[in-house]
């Protein structure tokens, strides 16, 4: 079983930045795909940003240009950097994690751009 711990969400100025981070842990044989993935209130879960375990990314086009997504494997960690926030990005972000054969949720962590 697989364990997520995610950290970093707050109430943020547009404009300003945010770093979340995911911290896998448990029964880890070996890591496949990490990303984030956000809910807006009254809206679907959407993918924001995944990593591949070769390193390659793809970004939802809200936010290309703005969010950065990495991984350290040494550590069973994502992270998401998020510059220059906009009100509309506003949800609650969860880190998935395919960890072997299986996939695993974070708990959720909220996002507030608001002035």
């Amino acid at each position: 079983q697989v364990q997520l711990v995610e950290s970093g969400g707050g109430l943020v100025q547009p404009g300003g930045s945010l770093r979340l981070s995911c911290a896998a842990s448990g029964s880890i044989v070996w890591l496949n795909a990490m990303g984030w993935y956000r809910q807006a209130p009254g809206k679907q879960r959407e993918l924001v940003a995944v990593m591949s375990s070769g390193g390659s990314t793809d970004y939802v086009d809200s936010v290309k240009g703005r969010f950065t997504i990495s991984r350290d494997d040494a550590k069973n960690t994502v992270y998401l950097q998020m510059n220059s926030l906009k009100p509309e990005d506003t949800a609650v972000y969860y880190c998935h994690v395919e960890a072997g054969w299986t996939e695993n949720w974070g708990q959720g962590t909220q996002v507030t751009v608001s002035s």
